[in-house]
């Protein structure tokens, strides 16, 4: 693994005492201080799980382009479905002036969801919209299903692992990701036939903007890479069997910037490897509940952030990104 970037096995975690979660939340903690980024493994989360959705998104970006663009969402703005490149600029959610980003992607959120006030009111559907997906490949909505209920199960052990890195109790965080409003991305970065606009990225520098994103991805050239404090930009291993995490705005907000959300880009391929070189990550942007307030764990006095709710900082963040309509 990548100097810089610890790697941290969950395994004692998940399946061990409270004195082996403490030490691993001990370890997060150290790691989130410095950096923000760290690669997990011992997760328990299968290969095939992982394989299978991997296999099913790259048939279909392998689909002719007009193929792929009847599953863009009928509502323009809706974050669901396919969104095609020049859509949008993630550097500029913190202020850059860049072009768009070199990639393509699929977004999707959870299957199904209980027929309650909390999901189908008014503001509920702004968050709980129904997935849309493509004729083929056939099981592509079957394996979103399962890894998206396999990154349940384990964001819910790590902000319980969180919890316990703050001091602020084990289930600190169980009732506000209860009703979690998380979205996924699958997001493809195709082969560069033309040379990138300067100042162009496969993703632009950017921080994340929920509690904690999990990233499945690939060593292949032009990849993640994250700033460390000394202003470097360091390689991010990013091995298909296991997960890098980082933290996101709102846990910043929430920890009163004891840890840090921590600015990432994806670069270009270098230029040998340009014309043949595709990636594919799958990101997990783990969000509390739309109505949960974010307000600073500290002393009265202390908080370098006034509350903020969550599902309003998503849309604020959305709007920011967003450089053509789709």
């Amino acid at each position: 693994m990548t100097p810089g970037i610890p790697v941290i096995d969950i395994a004692p975690a998940l399946s061990g005492t409270l004195q082996d979660r403490q030490r691993v939340a001990r370890a997060i903690d150290r790691t989130c201080t410095d950096i923000g980024f760290f690669t997990i493994t011992g997760h328990g989360v299968p290969v095939a799980v992982m394989d299978d959705l991997r296999a099913a998104a790259y048939a279909f970006f392998s689909r002719p382009a007009e193929e792929k663009l009847r599953a863009v969402h009928p509502a323009a703005g809706t974050p669901r479905g396919y969104r095609g490149p020049g859509i949008e600029a993630l550097a500029a959610g913190n202020g850059a002036d860049t072009p768009p980003d070199l990639k393509e992607y699929y977004h999707f959120g959870r299957e199904r969801w209980p027929d309650e006030p909390y999901y189908t009111s008014d503001e509920g559907r702004r968050y709980f919209i129904p997935n849309l997906w493509p004729e083929h490949p056939p099981g592509f909505a079957r394996a979103a299903e399962r890894y998206y209920a396999e990154m349940e199960r384990l964001t819910g052990a790590l902000m319980r692992l969180t919890a316990l890195a703050l001091g602020v109790g084990e289930t600190f965080f169980d009732d506000k990701i209860d009703r979690h409003i998380t979205a996924m991305r699958i997001n493809h970065y195709p082969e560069q036939t033309t040379p990138p606009a300067p100042g162009q990225l496969r993703a632009g520098a950017h921080t994340d903007y929920g509690l904690l994103t999990i990233l499945n991805g690939e060593n292949t050239p032009g990849g993640l890479q994250v700033l460390t404090r000394g202003g470097d930009w360091i390689d991010v291993e990013t091995d298909p069997g296991t997960f890098v995490i980082n933290i996101g705005d709102l846990l910043m907000r929430w920890t009163n910037d004891r840890w840090v959300s921590n600015t990432h880009r994806v670069v270009n391929p270098p230029a040998a490897d340009a014309a043949t070189a595709r990636r594919l990550s799958i990101a997990f942007f783990h969000h509390p509940n739309y109505d949960a307030v974010v307000d600073c764990i500290a002393a009265p006095g202390e908080a370098r952030y006034p509350p903020v709710r969550s599902g309003d900082y998503r849309d604020l963040k959305y709007r920011q990104t967003r450089v053509a309509a789709a």
